[in-house]
């Protein structure tokens, strides 16, 4: 019995559901089956379905599913089933049946069957010339000839496991696809049989659409828009994957418009101005879809097109169209120069046609120009491609003068100088001469030069004349220069020439003061060889309001002076201001002076040099000298001049009769320059040496007039001080031993405890076969022994005697000591043995060591 709960009845009757009616569609390239059927509508809930999906003739199931289905309105059912296998290789057939209520089912349908293809005569091969998706899976078979059987499958000659499918036909699976490396990207599916044939068919392996990026869409002219994109992933030129793109203008009824692979030209619909698109890529492997709203106001990109360049001189006139009916938007444009700027103008020409023209621009040179417009200034469009210009030459001259005053008072040479200035180096101006007019008296007078010419002599008067210099061209403009020279001034003074300070970086840092009446500013004029002769004169224009110059180093040289004439320019002419001189870089190496004695003294010395110190030719300005005098025994000492006008200088404190010298050099901020010497010796101060003679003669004097009156008594005292003692005899063999023991006795006693004697010698005369002439004995190292025999430089004392002076000298080697005894010598006192004393000579003793030298001589009685 079967229960209808939703009609609320009973029966006793088995409901029979009908068997359901299919039909089947496949699609082979993309290995899909489309079952439908007609739907019966019960008032159930919902309808469950048994499907099955089987392979070859046999009917061998492979695929098993229950799919339930809402209710709709529609009265056919449609599902959709992908087979990993290509339908071409076998039968795949279909069939369902419908549960009522799950749980009782209807009949089964009749199999509907897709039939595969059959081999007629050589093996067929599925997939073939088809795109598989990257990434993916695969199955690929191979359908023999009747009663032949596959023997092996291979792809891009690699060998697979094969799987038998039924009926004969073979398969392999291969995963994960990629795309190949090879030039030509093909995956080669070849099939054996067993009779040794074989058959290849190609396949080929790509991506699925990409969605479009960076969708946007633009008009130049509001008739035509303009929408572009990227793809993403770039393909391969041979890619067989080939793509359809595609625009709709989803608010509008226009039909969908096929597009390129990256942009996308459409006509705009008149009256509207917001937009709303979409635009589809479409392959074998699926498809992508991008959306995109903008106002056409808002997307405008302004194409311009040139009309003509006229350059000129200084300026250019440039010109453009823009495309489409603009006119009614605020249209903005730039015009931008390389080199330069941009310059940016508003274009409200109703035809399109926009100018301008730019100035500031350099003669004779290159520019390129370039333009863009924008409509209100939010989107710019493209830049045109550059368009070259240039302007024309100008030649200008910068014009000086040099005023000379002739011999006539009433006649002056003046000596017009100009240099040309072509700026820019576009093209090669071509100079053909010079024109050089002046007005003196209101007559005017005419003088021309070559091209080579850059200058001109003419005579005037004491009174003012203006002159005008213009250079003659075949193409281009020239500039007249303008020049007046003022009138003479007998009342004229020239200014003080002022010194300039170099600087540690060289070069020179000209200042002056400003002057009110220099309205058409400053002129600087110098040499370019400095004060050398012939003078090359260079000058430069100071704008005015400015009264600095600086020149750098390299202009100048070093150690070479320089001198600056600075004018301040009026109507009336240029009148000298300032003259300022100095050195880019001051050397030390000056001349030397030429030093000169005007006067000498016992102790004093004038020293005076010739010099001259504001020599221009002087590598350095003079600052002072430096005068060192030497002795060449003290150390010398120096005299600094601080003013280098004072070339003389007073040297007092010298000693007299000796001999100096005297050194001069100059100086400079770099140190000293090279010295000049002269030696002279100071003269005697003859009082002095008077003064050293006559005080020992007047204390003589004086002396010996104090005592004559006692001269008998001081006679009596000499003679006891220079005689012997009475009793004492010399021996002359003992004297050398006599007189060193009392060298060595003297030395170990006092004065007070010795007793002298006094010896007079009477005459001297030399010992037989001696020569009677006397000379210096040589010293001796050894002091002869007691006992020796007297050489013959021995000394001799005889009793008998004559007064005579005698000096005796010892030398001690060890200590340098000098011991002399004159007319007095000191003996043992009366109580000490002589003779003993004479025996310890013999025995040499410590006090040896310190021996003495004897000058040794003869003393007899003979006086003959």
């Amino acid at each position: 019995m079967f229960y209808d709960g939703h009609r609320g009845f009973c029966s006793d009757t088995v409901l029979q559901l009908p068997k359901p009616n299919i039909s089947l569609k496949a699609i082979s390239d993309k290995q899909t089956l489309l079952v439908s059927w007609l739907v019966n509508h019960r008032g159930l809930v919902g309808d469950i379905y048994e499907i099955q999906i089987s392979r070859t003739g046999n009917h061998i199931v492979i695929y098993n599913e229950n799919v339930s289905f809402s209710s709709v309105d529609s009265h056919e059912y449609t599902w959709t089933w992908t087979s990993d296998l290509p339908l071409n290789c076998v039968d795949h057939s279909v069939r369902i049946r419908q549960f009522y209520n799950q749980s009782v089912p209807s009949p089964w349908s009749n199999w509907k069957t897709n039939d595969g293809d059959q081999a007629k005569g050589k093996i067929e091969m599925f997939p073939r010339q088809r795109v598989l998706r990257e990434g993916s899976s695969a199955m690929f078979c191979c359908v023999p000839t009747i009663g032949v059987n596959i023997t092996s499958i291979s792809l891009n000659n690699n060998k697979y496991p094969i799987i038998s499918v039924g009926a004969g036909v073979k398969a392999i699976t291969v995963d994960n696809l990629t795309i190949p490396q090879q030039a030509i990207k093909v995956l080669s599916l070849n099939c054996q049989d067993s009779t040794g044939r074989q058959r290849s068919v190609w396949n080929y392996v790509s991506f699925p659409p990409q969605k479009p990026r960076n969708l946007s869409c633009e008009t130049s002219d509001m008739t035509t828009v303009n929408c572009t994109w990227d793809t993403g992933r770039k393909r391969d030129q041979h890619d067989r994957n080939k793509q359809t793109h595609t625009l709709h203008i989803e608010n509008s009824d226009q039909p969908p418009i096929k597009c390129k692979p990256l942009s996308c030209t459409f006509p705009a619909v008149p009256q509207m101005e917001e937009y709303n698109i979409s635009v589809v890529v479409k392959d074998q492997l699926g498809e992508e879809t991008e959306s995109y709203s903008f106002n056409i106001s808002d997307r405008v990109f302004p194409v311009v097109e040139w009309d003509r360049v006229i350059p000129g001189v200084t300026d250019a006139t440039v010109s453009w169209i823009v495309q489409g009916n603009l006119t009614q938007l605020n249209l903005l444009c730039q015009v931008t120069t390389e080199p330069g700027s941009t310059t940016e103008l508003s274009c409200r020409s109703v035809s399109g046609l926009c100018e301008v023209k730019l100035e500031h621009l350099l003669p004779n040179t290159r520019y390129s120009t370039r333009v863009r417009c924008s409509v209100s200034g939010r989107l710019w469009g493209k830049w045109t491609q550059p368009r070259p210009l240039t302007t024309y030459p100008l030649v200008t001259l910068d014009v000086w003068r040099k005023i000379k005053q002739l011999s006539d008072p009433n006649s002056r040479q003046v000596t017009l100088l100009w240099i040309p200035n072509v700026p820019g180096s576009a093209a090669t101006v071509n100079i053909q001469g010079y024109t050089v007019l002046w007005t003196q008296e209101g007559q005017n007078r005419t003088k021309r030069r070559d091209s080579g010419q850059t200058q001109a002599e003419v005579s005037i008067d004491q009174g003012q004349c203006d002159f005008t210099v213009q250079a003659v061209l075949h193409t281009g403009s020239s500039i007249p220069a303008h020049i007046t020279i003022p009138q003479k001034s007998d009342g004229e003074n020239l200014p003080v020439e002022m010194r300039l300070s170099s600087s540690p970086a060289a070069g020179f840092n000209l200042s002056w003061d400003e002057q009110v009446t220099a309205t058409c500013g400053y002129t600087v004029e110098w040499c370019i060889l400095g004060n050398a002769e012939p003078c090359t004169l260079q000058w430069m224009k100071v704008p005015e309001g400015n009264n600095t110059l600086s020149l750098p180093a390299r202009n100048f040289k070093a150690g070479c002076r320089y001198t600056f004439n600075i004018y301040g320019c009026t109507e009336n002419g240029h009148r000298l201001l300032e003259i300022q001189t100095g050195y880019s870089q001051e050397l030390k190496s000056v001349q030397s002076p030429s030093p000169l004695v005007i006067q000498s003294t016992s102790s004093s010395v004038i020293l005076e040099w010739l010099y001259n110190e504001d020599d221009p030719a002087h590598p350095a300005f003079i600052t002072g000298y430096l005068v060192t005098v030497s002795d060449h025994a003290a150390n010398p000492f120096i005299v600094s001049v601080a003013d280098p006008w004072r070339k003389s200088v007073t040297i007092e404190g010298l000693q007299q009769n000796q001999e100096y010298t005297f050194s001069v050099s100059a100086l400079t901020k770099e140190g000293l320059g090279q010295p000049s010497s002269i030696t002279i010796r100071t003269k005697i101060h003859y009082a002095t040496h008077l003064a050293k003679i006559l005080t020992p003669i007047l204390l003589l004097l004086c002396c010996t007039f104090s005592l004559w009156p006692q001269r008998k008594t001081l006679k009596g005292w000499l003679k006891e001080l220079f005689t012997y003692p009475a009793g004492m005899n010399i021996k002359a063999p003992e004297l050398d031993s006599f007189l060193y023991e009392t060298c060595e006795r003297l030395q170990a006693q006092q004065v007070e405890e010795c007793s002298s004697c006094d010896i007079e010698i009477l005459s001297i005369r030399p010992l037989p076969n001696e020569a009677t002439t006397l000379s210096d004995p040589e010293p001796l190292n050894t002091l002869p022994s007691p006992g020796s025999q007297s050489s013959p430089s021995t000394l001799s004392l005889q009793a008998d005697y004559c007064p005579q002076l005698a000096t005796v000298v010892w030398n001690r080697p060890a200590f340098q000591q000098m011991v002399s005894i004159t007319n007095k010598t000191y003996f043992p006192t009366k109580e000490e043995d002589l003779s003993a004393m004479f025996s310890e000579i013999n025995e040499p003793s410590e006090s040896l060591q310190e021996s003495c030298s004897v000058v040794y001589g003869y003393i007899t009685n003979d006086t003959s």
